[in-house]
């Protein structure tokens, strides 16, 4: 860690685990699209999410996926990087996929939330990773340079990120997951 100005995280499958059926949520979402007689454009769940503006649905496939993330982050697990966190004198951040209030929930639970100085969740900034905006925010929120910090996380979409925003990339574990 030495070199750096300040740390991002990923938060699921990086800090913690959140309590989360995933293929419930995209049966969920779903649901919105046949309710809405509208054809989703597959089965993936971020697939359906990024078209959902397109069609009149996004407030409605967010609020149905954040719902979710608030219950799983309430009864989520803490994973080992959330000790690294709190050893690290760093300044602190979380760049996620979930939705922000989730990351926040999840900090609280795993009382993590103190050692984190900026948080940036999937509708923070209006775009999410792997587009570089989400973490170049967490980064300028550090008062750090995309060059001098480091994002950890459990992704090839975390890498991809990282890579389009400038900032030095760690895989937690044996290497990417599969989101």
């Amino acid at each position: 860690m030495t070199g750096y100005d300040a740390v991002v995280y990923d938060l699921d499958g990086t800090l913690v685990e959140l309590d989360v059926d995933w293929d419930a949520v995209a049966v969920d979402v779903r649901e919105i699209y046949h309710r809405a007689d509208v054809e989703p454009p597959g089965d993936g769940l971020w697939g359906m999410l990024e078209a959902a503006g397109d069609v009149g649905l996004a407030s409605d496939v967010e609020s149905a996926i954040a719902a979710h993330e608030h219950d799983g982050a309430r009864t989520s697990n803490r994973l080992a990087h959330a000790d690294d966190l709190l050893e690290r004198s760093l300044p602190a951040g979380v760049c996620s996929l979930n939705c922000e209030r989730a990351c926040r929930i999840a900090l609280e639970e795993h009382a993590l939330a103190p050692a984190v100085d900026a948080v940036v969740g999937r509708d923070t900034v209006g775009t999410w990773k792997p587009d570089p905006e989400p973490l170049l925010a967490t980064v300028r929120e550090l008062d750090a340079d995309p060059e001098q910090a480091l994002f950890i996380g459990d992704s090839a979409r975390d890498q991809r990120t990282a890579e389009r925003a400038g900032v030095d990339f760690e895989y937690v574990g044996e290497g990417p997951s599969g989101v």
